[in-house]
């Protein structure tokens, strides 16, 4: 019996095998012409890939223009300039001259906002990142703004790319997921803003978040056995 072939975009340029989330819709660019803060927590749950190989976001970092952590904050320079354009774009930057970062725009053109890629869950094109990682556990794969870029093959080739276009895919969450927050990592700066957010039980973070403080007079819900 004759068997019908695959519908030409099964298989991306890399040759990885495409496995969409089930009744996800691609995000466009238009999803991102929101404020940052909007957009990061709705990030989490989402696929990002890039020519096949990525998996579903499970945290991310808000940076405003308003504040000093933000590469935006002193201005337009050649490096940040894809942040001051409309949104829907990647900025990828190098971090300490060691490795690659990448960013979604947000908000208006002129507002220079985006969002920081932290961690994802690999979910497509595994072997292709142990390959570019060299390592095997997969939880270490994309725990990290500089391990995910290398596990998934990007550099500043990918910068001021669209997101809704080859080679890049973004996909929306399947049904709700519960998200945390928490400050931002690594930076000297408005270090005490509460723009990280993340998957809640994901072992692919790239630090877990400290548990919510206890509220005096509240009872604990763990019980003596």
């Amino acid at each position: 019996m004759a068997r019908n072939p695959p519908p030409v975009s099964a298989v991306s340029p890399s040759g990885h095998r495409r496995r969409h989330p089930p009744k996800a819709k691609g995000l466009t660019r238009a999803f991102f012409a929101r404020s940052v803060h909007e957009v990061a927590p709705d990030l989490i749950g989402t696929t990002f890939l890039v020519d096949g190989v990525g998996g579903i976001i499970v945290e991310v970092e808000a940076y405003h223009h308003t504040e000093p952590a933000a590469h935006s904050f002193r201005g337009e320079t050649p490096r940040n300039a894809v942040m001051f354009g409309p949104p829907g774009f990647a900025y990828v930057y190098r971090s300490y001259g060691i490795h690659w970062c990448v960013n979604f725009v947000c908000e208006k053109e002129g507002s220079a906002s985006a969002v920081l890629i932290r961690a994802i869950e690999p979910t497509m094109g595994i072997e292709a990142m142990r390959r570019r990682r060299g390592l095997e556990d997969v939880r270490a794969l994309c725990s990290g703004p500089g391990k995910l870029t290398e596990a998934m093959g990007i550099t500043i080739a990918h910068n001021a790319l669209p997101l809704d276009a080859a080679p890049i895919e973004l996909f929306a969450r399947v049904g709700n997921v519960e998200v945390n927050s928490g400050v931002r990592i690594g930076i000297t700066k408005a270090v005490d803003l509460p723009w990280r957010y993340g998957l809640k039980g994901s072992r692919f973070l790239s630090k877990p978040f400290p548990p919510p403080p206890v509220v005096p007079g509240k009872r604990s819900a763990t019980r003596d056995p």
